[in-house]
């Protein structure tokens, strides 16, 4: 629940002279619903101030912000429908019950998979071919016609409203002392409303924080001019003495860590999560967190003028539902550390 704390993170890696904290909003609540709640804080006000009966949203099989969505929706009386891009067969039982699929099944979700479409329409062959964000305003039409009231959201909840989750959560850390303790804000972004929230909360604010974000998904230049795009909506373009403003001059995106792709994990990577996790009891998510914290420690190491000083604070923005889809399993059993499995007959003897 708000604020979420700020402490303290003996993370195995950072470089000597850094020191590196953690904003924990993967306690922000809502089943440890990370930084999609701030956002659907926002955006589910939308949707009940509208009236509003349903909302309607995408994201992976495994989509956190669907995820917060559906049992968000559930809190409110509202019904959701969820499209899932996954490659499989289209049934129940192909994508099964685990991870965050378990919490949308237990609201109640609608649950309508597809394969992996981009968001957007795209151009393949001179031929328009849809895209998730058309083919959701088709299915709210179809609700539409059945007396259903939808609120569509888009992917991630990553708009100027629900970018206002992050604009707010940067005041909350201002509260808390980010701009007398820290030099930097790092955090991993996959659809782009976060790092446009604390951007600009930055930006507005006038701190002298730098705040950086590393991808998961997509390339730099695709965040910059995502975040471009909420300057523009919000009327940010000029300083006051004149200049643009640009993405660019605001945040520094970190490209390079997304590993074999969004939503794939190396065993390398599995391992760095099942460290940090026995080391310092914070568990990463294998999508967006581990991936970041990748990226950070990197840069710190090979890049440290990169940094605006010595004092990090990552922000931990949730997903924990993803460890949950087995994919870990066969290396907690092969680990020491995490297969401490025994028989109570081991110690105990018999009466």
């Amino acid at each position: 629940m708000l604020p979420t704390p700020i402490h303290g993170w003996d993370l195995p890696g950072v470089p000597a002279g850094f020191q590196v904290f953690i904003k924990r909003d993967d306690m922000s609540g809502n089943c440890l619903g990370g930084n999609k709640v701030r956002k659907l804080e926002f955006l589910l006000a939308d949707a009940v101030l509208k009236g509003s009966d349903a909302v309607i949203t995408c994201g992976s099989i495994q989509s956190n912000h669907c995820r917060a969505a559906a049992v968000a929706a559930a809190e409110l009386g509202l019904k959701s429908h969820l499209f899932l891009r996954w490659q499989g067969e289209m049934n129940s039982q192909a994508v099964g019950c685990r991870g965050n699929l378990l919490l949308d099944r237990l609201s109640s979700s609608h649950i309508i998979l597809a394969p992996p479409l981009p968001y957007e329409d795209t151009t393949v062959g001179g031929q328009r071919k849809k895209g998730l964000k058309n083919i959701m305003m088709e299915y709210s039409e179809k609700l539409r016609l059945e007396g259903s009231k939808p609120y569509i959201i888009p992917v991630g909840g990553s708009n100027p409203l629900g970018c206002w989750g992050y604009i707010e959560a940067f005041r909350e850390m201002m509260d808390q002392g980010l701009l007398e303790n820290f030099d930097d804000v790092v955090v991993a972004t996959g659809s782009g409303g976060t790092i446009s929230g604390l951007a600009l909360g930055n930006y507005l604010t006038g701190s002298r924080i730098r705040v950086h974000a590393v991808c998961v998904c997509d390339d730099a230049k695709y965040f910059y001019s995502h975040v471009d795009e909420q300057l523009q909506a919000y009327g940010i373009t000029k300083h006051s003495e004149g200049k643009p403003v640009r993405a660019r001059d605001i945040v520094d995106i970190i490209d390079g860590y997304k590993g074999e792709g969004y939503g794939k994990s190396t065993g390398e990577e599995l391992a760095q999560l099942v460290t940090i996790a026995t080391r310092t009891g914070i568990c990463l998510d294998p999508v967006y967190t581990l991936k970041g914290v990748r990226g950070m420690l990197k840069e710190l190491e090979i890049n440290p003028q990169r940094f605006s000083g010595r004092r990090i604070l990552y922000v931990h923005t949730g997903g924990i539902f993803g460890l949950y889809d087995g994919k870990i399993d066969e290396l907690l059993n092969a680990r020491p550390e995490t297969s401490k499995v025994f028989c109570y007959k081991d110690f105990i003897p018999d009466n």
